[in-house]
């Protein structure tokens, strides 16, 4: 099989207020998937580590910018044209669902356990 590149959708924004250390907690949870999907051979990504460069290279102050918008959830729908597969992880998540609402219109897997995702090319 060849690698695939996998969505990591989850909570990023949700229940935190954006405070920046409930927000980073998050992210760091995101991330957590990122070698586990690394190990079985496919490309782990996160929207965040897109959007957020874009928005800060945009001007944004903040999360809560008007251009967060037109940013942080377009960019995980432009990203899911070039997905093959979602890992939905636990917690609520409006963009998370999105995500996942997406996948599922385009026919893209969607996995809820990185146990789930198909082995390539794994590194040891």
């Amino acid at each position: 099989m060849e690698p695939k590149l996998i969505l990591i959708a989850g909570p990023y924004r949700s229940g935190t207020g954006d405070d920046p250390d409930l927000l980073d907690r998050n992210l760091r949870r995101l991330e957590e998937a990122a070698w586990p999907i690394f190990r079985k051979g496919h490309v782990p990504m996160i929207g965040e580590w897109v959007a957020l460069p874009v928005l800060s290279s945009a001007g944004a102050e903040g999360l809560d910018d008007p251009l967060a918008e037109q940013v942080m959830y377009p960019t995980a729908h432009r990203l899911l044209q070039h997905c093959d597969g979602v890992l939905r992880l636990p917690g609520e998540s409006r963009g998370a669902d999105q995500d996942v609402a997406i996948a599922r219109e385009r026919g893209i897997p969607v996995w809820f356990t990185v146990d789930e995702l198909p082995d390539a090319a794994a590194v040891a």
